[in-house]
């Protein structure tokens, strides 16, 4: 019983309005400083901010062929989108032999020989391809010789 007497609240509250009511020139701010302290920290506890799912996105699809078609009209598109590819790629190897041959002629006109620079060249290319094959062939082989675990 000895402790339910000192947990009394009514003793509590008249011990705080005794000290309250004695004169002190800091007990209004004191009182309102630790008002806002306790607020403060009721509000960032009890204050929650929940963000559901994102909003689906409405999405729409264009499509740049008819969805009827048949297959005789899939056949031509794509017959025809490949002899544009053909003629694109036959475009670009003219640009690049162009070039080519702008250089051979700047090389040339440099006092160097052209075809010694291309041999060197494709002597480079071709050990590039065999140093690029055989470590690929040496990373084929270790991972097929580790037994998986």
């Amino acid at each position: 019983m000895g402790l339910l007497s000192r947990l009394n609240p009514a003793a509590g509250a008249a011990d705080f309005l005794s000290e309250f009511r004695r004169p002190n020139p800091y007990r209004w701010p004191i009182l309102g400083v630790s008002m806002a302290i306790s607020f403060g920290l009721i509000y960032l506890f009890t204050h929650e901010t929940v963000t559901g799912p994102p909003i689906r996105p409405n999405v729409t699809y264009i499509t740049s062929f008819e969805p009827g078609r048949s297959d005789e009209e899939i056949i031509a598109s794509n017959v025809e989108n490949q002899r544009k590819k053909d003629e694109r790629a036959a475009r670009i190897a003219a640009a690049e032999e162009r070039k080519k041959e702008l250089y051979r002629a700047l090389a040339r006109a440099s006092g160097m020989d052209p075809d010694e620079i291309e041999r060197k060249a494709a002597a480079e290319r071709a050990a590039e391809e065999a140093a690029e094959a055989a470590r690929r062939n040496q990373i084929l082989s270790e991972t097929v010789e580790t037994p998986a675990e």
